[in-house]
């Protein structure tokens, strides 16, 4: 299966090489570039994403940071930029890699090669979708059974997640919040904060910057998430269609 790919880089003979990169490499599929980030934005998050995003750091109107936290949702993304200090904040804003520039064509292909053994771990075939999964407890060589439809919210702790149930009983293994993401579904759940992820299913009410869930925990909107996480719910929200 190719990748598609997408290239966001206000300076054209930056796109131009990952273009070339893309093109001549088997297995992925240049799904479209733009020098313009709030156009790009648009293409990138809609019906049809790409699987890929190639995304600059420092642009004119939409800064490649606020990019990124308006499109993880959508994409894979990949940070691409002549300054190596940005790397930590690329990383806290969910980037899968960090590519210095000038890019050489060994180091994309090593990004792309680590971007195929993830998805070969984390993409389950269509017609085994698990409904639960396994985690360490504290007790040595003991794993606890997680069925993914009684998850309430995940809140992430650093090294640690504390997965919330509605019946309690709340568990805190060793992963991280990113990992953890990778197991549920994503039509079921949302990503909206750096350190929570809900169930749809069990949301009680949304206002515009928070959450309520149905044990009456009350959960805020981040930043990087609100937008994308509003615009799902709007898709679920039962309008009438009766004029007044």
């Amino acid at each position: 299966m190719s990748l598609k790919c997408y290239v966001v880089d206000d300076q054209y003979h930056s796109v131009e090489i990952l273009v070339e990169y893309i093109t001549s490499t088997e297995g992925l599929e240049l799904h479209g570039y733009s020098t313009d980030p709030v156009k790009a934005l648009d293409e990138v998050t809609s019906d049809s994403p790409p699987d890929v995003t190639f995304l600059d750091i420092e642009m004119p109107e939409l800064s490649g940071m606020d990019f990124a936290g308006l499109a993880n949702l959508h994409t894979t993304i990949v940070f691409t930029t002549s300054f190596q200090e940005f790397a930590v904040e690329a990383f806290e804003k969910e980037a899968f890699d960090f590519l210095l520039k000038p890019i050489s064509y060994a180091r994309f292909r090593k990004c792309i090669q680590k971007i195929r053994k993830r998805e070969a771990i984390i993409k389950p075939e269509k017609d085994k979708i698990s409904e639960y999964f396994f985690v360490k407890s504290d007790t040595r060589g003991k794993s606890v059974k997680v069925v993914i439809k009684d998850i309430l919210y995940v809140e992430g702790a650093q090294n640690y997640v504390k997965i919330h149930f509605q019946h309690g009983n709340d568990i805190m293994p060793y992963l991280t919040i990113n990992e953890i993401e990778q197991s549920l579904p994503p039509e079921q759940f949302s990503r909206i904060h750096q350190s929570f992820i809900i169930n749809n299913s069990k949301i009680k009410s949304v206002e515009h910057s928070r959450v309520t869930m149905e044990d009456d925990t009350q959960l805020n909107l981040g930043r990087y998430y609100k937008e994308a996480f509003l615009a799902k719910m709007n898709e679920l929200l039962l309008r009438s269609r009766r004029k007044y």
